[in-house]
């Protein structure tokens, strides 16, 4: 920004035993500051104090000191800094400009040794040092994050397939019980016919016959018995079905309820008794000045006389000093007693109706918020109602389910009872009947076998469908699974671009900037340094993946006029200084640090001629508040006299 709108007054830097300097106060007003002087004149030491007391780490102390301290005030505000020593390393606490100096460090603090300026003859990742200010770590973390996300989806999937595998055989098994448990109805339907047919056959012949009769009787009243339990029983399951049907519907309709996260509905209360009580004391505040104000519209309408104690005139009637005091409507405050004039009380009153007007609407302000959370809360509790709902029911549910499978397994035993009674039963009429004709028996024997044999049947069916029920359920997922897994895909693609187009804007801003300098710098055999964004195939681990990465290229003009790329390993001492500082001076532009601190430093600019580093620093001056620069005595010559000067620290 420009130095006439700087909105910083003069600094003032105090410094003990920071690199070379012991004890100094400093002083600078806005604008370009030159600390002219020799090497080892502490200008170096100075900036690394400036450098603390904003917030950098990159400082030392004294040599013979074990503690340091540096204070910088702006204005009213001071920024402190202590740093001791502490084994071989350097702590410090205090009260910095920055709370995160990463981004000064890098492009703002551009002193010998620098990270930006040294980084393009060091051989450094460049993207690296280039984003480091920028939050993509974040970004990359998500991205592993959603990515672990989606392999486990994967391994859902692959895991489904192969169920998809099985559910053919249990169906085929399900399929084959079904089809034998009809045969095995049919057959003791026939089998139960064939038992009433000879038992008509013998009656006429077992008249007399009343004890084996008697047996018989019990037999068939017993079976009847246990065609009765196994009705019951194929209710019971039919129930359980339905049961289980309606607790995978709940499910569901749980699923598809909007989600309510823990303890907002009661942040949500607690928002709206905050603002009521903020608006009831608003509307005191209201009420109140609408009081004051009222009262002082009817004294101003009314008499003077009767608003305010106006000077009387003496015992001699001097009506001059009273016409002379009404005429300059100097009036007594009824409140205070002092002496005030009715344009300053009208001025006072248009004060406290605008204040009013304020408080009425900041009141519909907190209506209209009010609004919006109750809306909110009546939203959560209708939620929270249904969800309520849906857990009864299961509970419900689950308690109904857990009786009928206790009703199915106690009518499971009592079938079993009844069963090893008809057997005995068949065992005394085996007795009775043992010179008689065995065929009702052999009958009802045939019957019992078919009737266990049709309860194991039905047991392994009610086993086969709940595999099978359970394994639908679980590929019914595939289609959840698969489009999570499509949004997933979506988010990471989404991140990586995110990720790329950063890389791509900073770089455009990068090259845009050394442009402009280096036609700022005018060298003739410098045409362009420009930063290329590439993909490099790189190893991880035991992958080979592809990882962006930034190239420097550096294009020179021959003595013969021809453009070529070259290398920074063939450049001069003092182009490879002069392209550190270019790179470091775009950094400053391209992360818009000016706009995070209004300090700059430069220093060991030796390699740039004066008149460049006049250009330079005439271009920097609309940019940032404070530009600090260290220069030999002769290259401070060749910039502007009103640039303040500072030459003994």
């Amino acid at each position: 920004m420009p130095l006439n709108q700087s909105k910083y007054s003069a600094a003032k830097v105090h410094v003990e035993n920071i690199g070379g300097i012991e004890d100094s106060s400093v002083m600078f007003s806005p604008g370009v500051t030159l600390l002219v002087g020799r090497n080892a004149t502490n200008r170096t030491s100075f900036l690394q104090a400036v450098m603390a007391a904003l917030g950098s780490e990159n400082v030392s102390i004294k040599g013979d000191a074990d503690e340091a301290e540096v204070e910088l005030t702006l204005g009213e505000e001071a920024y402190t800094r202590h740093l001791r020593r502490q084994g071989t390393s350097i702590v410090t606490d205090g009260r910095p400009f920055l709370e995160d100096p990463t981004l000064a460090d890098l492009f703002a603090f551009l002193i010998k040794s620098n990270e930006a300026r040294r980084a393009v003859t060091a051989g450094v990742d460049l993207r690296e040092l280039i984003m480091r200010p920028v939050d993509t770590a974040e970004i990359e973390s998500e991205i592993q994050r959603l990515v672990r996300e989606r392999e486990s989806i994967e391994e859902e999937l692959e895991e489904i397939d192969s169920l998809k595998e099985e559910l053919p055989e249990l169906e085929a098994e399900q399929a084959r019980l079904e089809d034998e448990i009809e045969e095995t109805k049919a057959g003791l339907e026939a089998k139960e016919a064939e038992l009433e047919a000879a038992d008509a056959d013998v009656e006429e012949v077992r008249e007399e016959k009343s004890e084996l009769e008697s047996q018989l009787e019990d037999l068939r009243a017993k079976r009847s018995t246990l065609d009765d339990i196994r009705y019951d029983l194929e209710t019971e399951r039919e129930s359980l079905e339905a049961l289980k049907q309606e607790r995978k519907e709940l499910k569901d309709e749980e699923a598809n309820l909007p989600d309510l996260p823990t303890g907002e509905l009661q942040e949500v209360e607690s928002e709206i008794k905050r603002l009521r009580e903020q608006k009831e004391a608003v509307e005191r505040e209201i009420n109140e000045l609408q009081s004051v104000i009222g009262f002082n519209e009817e004294m101003l309408e009314d008499d003077a006389a009767m608003a305010f104690d106006a000077p009387s005139a003496d015992a001699d009637g001097d009506d001059d000093l009273t016409d002379q005091l009404l005429d300059d409507e100097e009036l007594t405050c009824w409140t205070c007693g002092s002496q005030v004039e009715q344009e300053q009380l009208e001025t006072t009153l248009d004060h406290l109706r605008d204040r009013s007007q304020s408080r009425v609407n900041e009141v519909s302000d907190l209506e209209d918020q009010l609004d919006e959370l109750t809306s909110q809360k009546r939203e959560f509790e209708r939620a929270q109602r249904e969800q309520n709902r849906i857990e009864r029911r299961r509970s419900e549910i689950a308690e109904e389910i857990e009786q009928g499978e206790a009703n199915v397994e106690r009518l499971q035993d009592r079938r079993d009872e009844v069963m090893h009674e008809i057997e005995a039963l068949e065992a005394e009429i085996e007795e009775l009947e043992a010179a008689e004709d065995n065929t009702i028996l052999d009958l009802h024997k045939e019957a019992n076998q078919l009737e266990y044999e049709l309860g194991r049947l039905e047991t392994n069916l009610e086993q086969v469908n709940d595999e099978v029920e359970a394994l639908e359920a679980r590929i019914a997922q595939q289609q959840d699974l698969e489009a999570e897994r499509e949004e997933l895909n979506g988010e990471i693609e989404s991140l990586r671009t995110k990720i790329e187009r950063l890389d791509r804007r900073v770089v455009e801003q990068f090259n845009e900037h050394m442009e402009n300098l280096l036609g700022i710098l005018d060298y003739t055999n410098l045409d362009r340094i420009w930063l290329e964004r590439v993909e490099r195939e790189v190893r991880e681990g035991r992958q080979k993946i592809d990882r962006a990465g930034f190239e420097l290229h550096v294009i020179r003009t021959s003595a013969s006029g021809v453009s070529y790329e070259d290398t920074i390993d063939h450049l001069s001492e003092s182009e490879r200084e002069v392209t550190g500082l270019v790179f470091a001076l775009a950094g400053y532009l391209a992360h818009e640090v000016y706009g995070e601190l209004p300090f700059m430093l430069l220093d060991s600019l030796e390699a740039i001629d004066s008149d460049r580093i006049a250009a330079v620093v005439d271009y920097f001056t609309d940019y940032t508040d404070y530009l600090l620069v260290a220069l030999l005595p002769e290259d401070a010559a060749a910039l502007p006299e009103e640039y303040e000067r500072i030459t003994e620290i």
